[in-house]
């Protein structure tokens, strides 16, 4: 094994990385966007409304990612009218089809964790939000979601490193992400063994420093709190 290989083109391989930061980032904070009303609607008293958000997040958590980013990369573009709309322009661009596919796919799991977590708060908490006369929105807005948000940082975390690994099959459609460029580099210097292993370690530096991350995090906004745990979605 020849790693004088993986010193000459570290420095592509940490720019591939830098791409699959940039999907990973964007794509949880749209998730997270997303996924808040989703996870809302899915605890809805009403049965139309949950049935909405229970066939999205079906339907994602259980169709392949890598289908679901063909979908959007190839599929968009055989309609005549996509090609023709003002969405065009970010819709035949790979990085943005991917990201559409990763904010489409994480915001599903992550709907399900707010779920779990607002669902997972003791109930007499929000009968002391009623008692004290406090409305819908506000018991959500100063007690229920800021408890949520702690009980749902150690599987959110792991959504975040979920996302980081499957980010890998952005390399599918031609972006050099991490995994992308070292099979681009692999094509030149034919050391698959060498360059996978600088690509593996740097995926699990990455992960990590997000494990790191929030466990900080965790240990901050749990500090005066019991904390509650929930059963993380299966991508497998």
């Amino acid at each position: 094994m020849d790693f004088s290989v993986v010193v000459e083109y570290f420095p592509r391989l940490l720019e591939g990385a830098w791409v699959s930061i940039q999907l990973v980032m964007i794509s949880i904070v749209l998730g997270g966007v997303f996924a808040l009303p989703i996870a809302l609607a899915r605890i809805s008293p009403v049965a139309w409304i949950r049935a909405i958000p229970f066939a999205y997040i079906f339907f994602f958590r259980g169709t392949p990612l890598l289908v679901q980013i063909f979908l959007v990369y190839y599929g968009a573009s055989q309609f005549e009218v996509v090609r023709e709309s003002v969405l065009w322009p970010i819709l035949r661009e790979p990085f943005w089809c991917a990201i559409i596919a990763f904010t489409l796919n994480t915001s599903a799991y992550t709907a399900e964790i707010f779920r779990g977590a607002i669902q997972a708060i003791p109930p007499g908490e929000v009968e002391a939000c009623k008692v004290i006369g406090m409305t819908k929105t506000q018991m959500y807005r100063r007690v229920l979601l800021p408890r949520a948000f702690g009980i749902v940082l150690p599987a959110y975390g792991n959504e975040i490193i979920l996302m980081l690994k499957g980010s890998a099959l952005a390399s599918t459609i031609t972006i050099l992400d991490l995994t992308g460029m070292a099979r681009t580099i692999i094509a030149r210097t034919y050391t698959p063994m060498e360059i996978f292993l600088a690509a593996g370690a740097i995926y699990l530096v990455i992960s990590i420093v997000i494990i790191a991350i929030f466990r900080q995090i965790e240990q901050r906004q749990n500090r005066y709190l019991g904390t509650l745990s929930i059963k993380v979605p299966d991508k497998g």
